[in-house]
């Protein structure tokens, strides 16, 4: 009986120890991730209890949070909530925490590391905890440009400073209003969040930074930075510029924008192709260069890996060189922005911003400063390189080439007066039937460049039709951005 019950005694003791280790391991050493999971309602909660630190631009509160006479004590509060939804993401009891609420919660919560001396200041002085205030870089009047020339339209705008990467516009539509998230109402917080994520218009989408595109002619920037890399051509060289281009391998031609001529000769120069946009001599410029070269210059400007901006963005895309199913006629349409290529706005305001920088890719940021409750300065972000798309003497002759596009070319919508614009149009099909995404993406002033932008509109916008173009339609909104920066 004895050795039956000191078996038992054995067994049970083993089973406590399993529980106990098991239960510390949990509580240990997956602290961190049970608390930053979005799932824990509870570490929500707690949240919904402390002053939360302000999201601010141009020295006024976007996101903040206000005392309200309830069990947490503290409402957020989104001003102007759909006009900066694609930065400042949400901050919802149900559904958690998104973009910059997300990426700087420890900051925005008083739980940084950084904020230790805060904690303990509160601590000894009985004082209630707060938050940091998030600075962001965006200009305010940028902001509301880009938000006004959209208009009702779908799409994106995207402007950056591209000597620091700092991101002073950010827009996309459709587009939700976070408040409607931030509700203590947890049934009426739940029945949002299901309507916005079940809505056809994906508004929760960023489609500034998540949402990929065909990039049309807008990626005949980085063919033609890839001719003049190469060291065999510069922006006088002539191309073959047939009316129809047919690529080898294949009895498919390829055909200008509307079935147009680019040159009565068959032959124009490389920048005149860029001024114009010619699809054909684009497309054989594009085999005769492979799709390796193509891939390489793609990749020097930022596609295929993704930007931290601080939160994650969606990565864009040109297939890599071993990739099955490469053949001439892809390359063609690659490099004419067609096929596999996918880019989001934001990557095409970088490649434009790169070019006006001397080459120099900036790594995009939208968080300038965090400062803590004293409003003495927590954190700083300096700008920082991430590598060279191009050489200097490329991104002049590409500045050039973009400068002409818009004095006398597909893209004269952006003319500002008094102020040499440099851009690129695009027009970029993405189904059959239907109206094109129209693009444009550039910089100003050439000579001296304080922003650079990409505005894609979907299916045309508000033409909506097959003579839709970027010149028309997205040129104008890019137009109203530069000199909303300008003026300011």
């Amino acid at each position: 009986m004895n050795t039956t019950l000191r078996r038992l005694a054995n067994v049970v003791m083993v089973m406590f120890l399993a529980l106990m280790v098991s239960t510390t391991w949990i509580q240990f050493f997956h602290a961190d991730e049970l608390n930053d999971d979005n799932r824990n309602v509870r570490k929500i909660w707690a949240q919904f209890g402390t002053d939360r630190g302000p999201i601010v631009v141009d020295g006024e509160a976007i996101a903040q949070s206000t005392p309200i006479d309830d069990q947490f004590g503290y409402q957020r509060e989104y001003t102007d909530g759909r006009l900066y939804s694609p930065l400042t993401g949400y901050f919802s009891i149900v559904s958690g925490t998104s973009k910059i609420e997300d990426t700087e919660n420890d900051f925005l919560s008083g739980s940084a590391d950084a904020l230790w001396m805060d904690r303990l200041r509160n601590t000894l002085t009985g004082r209630d905890p707060q938050g940091s205030s998030v600075e962001l870089t965006i200009d305010a009047a940028a902001q509301r440009a880009a938000w006004d020339a959209l208009g009702d339209q779908r799409g994106a705008v995207v402007a950056v400073e591209p000597s620091t990467g700092k991101i002073l516009a950010m827009v996309s539509k459709p587009n939700y209003d976070p408040n409607d998230l931030a509700t203590h109402d947890s049934k009426a917080a739940n029945k949002a969040m299901e309507e916005l994520a079940s809505s056809d218009d994906r508004p929760l989408e960023s489609r500034a930074t998540a949402t990929r595109y065909p990039p049309g002619s807008t990626f005949k920037l980085v063919t033609a930075a890839a001719a003049l890399e190469s060291g065999d051509y510069d922006e006088s060289t002539s191309l073959d510029a047939p009316d129809r281009y047919t690529p080898p391998g294949t009895d498919r031609s390829i055909g200008n924008y509307g079935g147009t001529s680019c040159s009565s000769t068959g032959e124009m120069s490389l920048a005149d192709a860029l001024r114009i946009s010619c699809n054909t001599a684009f497309a054989e410029l594009g085999v005769d260069l492979g799709n390796e070269a193509l891939y390489d210059q793609a990749s020097a400007f930022g596609f295929n890996a993704p930007f931290e901006v601080p939160f994650e963005t969606t990565p864009s895309a040109f297939p890599p060189p071993d990739d099955e199913g490469w053949a001439d006629a892809f390359v063609a349409q690659a490099a004419i922005g067609q096929w596999n290529v996918a880019a989001t706005p934001l990557q095409v305001a970088m490649t434009s911003a790169a070019i006006a920088n001397d080459g120099e890719l900036m790594a995009p940021y939208s968080v300038e400063t965090v400062r803590d409750p004293e409003l003495e300065v927590v954190e700083k972000t300096s700008p920082r390189k991430l590598e060279d798309s191009v050489s200097s003497e490329t991104a002049n002759q590409l500045t050039d080439m973009m400068v002409g596009v818009v004095e006398d070319g597909s893209g004269t919508s952006a003319q500002i007066p008094g102020v040499t614009v440099a851009g690129k149009t695009g027009t970029a099909q993405h189904g059959e039937g239907l109206p094109p995404h129209v693009w444009f993406t550039g910089f100003a002033p050439a000579e001296d460049p304080k922003v650079a932008v990409a505005v894609v509109v979907e299916s045309g916008g508000s033409v909506g039709t097959s003579e839709a173009t970027g010149g028309a339609v997205a040129a104008p909104i890019a137009r109203a951005v530069i000199e909303a920066v300008l003026n300011g």
